[in-house]
């Protein structure tokens, strides 16, 4: 299953979102359980990350205009901040009515057919997750990784509260509902602070992933040599898009039209091996001593080699 733009999967998360809410409130309404009524109210916050998505999606895929020279990129960010947010108030909803269950612990009723509807949600839930995250990879986009990292933990703590709906019956301690529940809202936590660590990360304009960063030092390895330098190399991510600056330093006694011809080659090399990449390149001579005057440091093929990467 395949979708040209990653709104559409938004949309895909929000018709999931919608289902396993109304089958989940069915199932607490059913058995009175604790953990399902968490996990309902997980779903809730699922709805809500869903329909962030797409709204950050839809503008992050707007052009670049004259207060925006970058783009709109960043705005899937907001989409994460927004879901990390979300996260927090469902798992505090979940602790209130958890310890109040706890200190007036009751029996689950109609457990067999809460059980029944709660294993279809997560399936549901498990399988929108696994085409999220494929997407997520395909696209290079946060926010559908987001979503679908936060479907992926809604299936593990549906699991968890399917196991006590078993235990329950079979023990007899009533008290296991509402632990259950607690232990859903550490985890629904533990993934909101996962994902409020991604999302400052990107809006403080984090350097190129490593694997992505030594890419692009192989790569100017390769094209370094007596005649041919690199400096004062930065590189940032905002959403899906990625950002290349570099110094070139070339022979004086080269033409413009052969330092131009030899940036927009390199500029088309690394916007391939990097794809979504924005690269700029300034062109100088290599006999200019003021060249080197960028943190003194020359991004040759050894000290590529030695160093692995000049981003910042």
């Amino acid at each position: 299953m395949g979708f040209r733009s990653p709104r559409s999967y938004t949309l895909l998360s929000v018709g999931a979102a919608v289902s396993t809410m109304v089958i989940k409130l069915a199932a607490w309404r059913l058995t009175g359980s604790v953990g399902l009524y968490s996990d309902a109210l997980e779903s809730l916050v699922n709805l809500a990350a869903a329909l962030g998505a797409f709204w950050a999606l839809t503008l992050a895929a707007r052009p670049a205009d004259r207060e925006h020279n970058y783009g709109h990129f960043k705005a899937e960010y907001f989409s994460s901040g927004l879901e990390s947010a979300l996260i927090v108030l469902a798992a505090l909803l979940i602790l209130q009515s958890a310890f109040g269950r706890l200190l007036n612990p009751q029996p689950l009723q109609q457990v067999g057919l809460g059980l029944m509807l709660s294993l279809l949600a997560t399936a549901l839930n498990g399988l929108v997750a696994v085409l999220l995250l494929r997407a997520s990879r395909r696209f290079d986009s946060i926010t559908l990784r987001a979503d679908g990292q936060h479907l992926l933990t809604d299936v593990w703590t549906s699991l968890g509260v399917v196991v006590s709906l078993v235990l329950v019956p079979l023990t007899g301690l009533t008290v296991l509902d509402p632990l259950v529940a607690i232990a859903v809202a550490a985890n629904i936590l533990f993934t909101g602070w996962q994902l409020l660590r991604e999302t400052a990360s990107g809006l403080m304009d984090r350097s190129l992933a490593e694997p992505d960063q030594q890419r692009l030092a192989r790569l100017l390895a390769a094209r370094s040599g007596d005649q041919v330098a690199f400096h004062a190399v930065r590189t940032r991510v905002a959403g899906s898009r990625r950002f290349v600056s570099l110094h070139v330093l070339v022979p004086g006694h080269w033409s413009v039209q052969r330092g131009h011809d030899f940036c927009s080659a390199l500029e088309h090399d690394i916007a391939a091996a990097l794809p979504r990449s924005h690269v700029l390149t300034h062109l100088e001579p290599i006999e200019d001593p003021s060249a080197w005057n960028d943190d003194g440091f020359q991004w040759d093929g050894d000290q590529v080699a030695a160093r692995g990467s000049a981003s910042r």
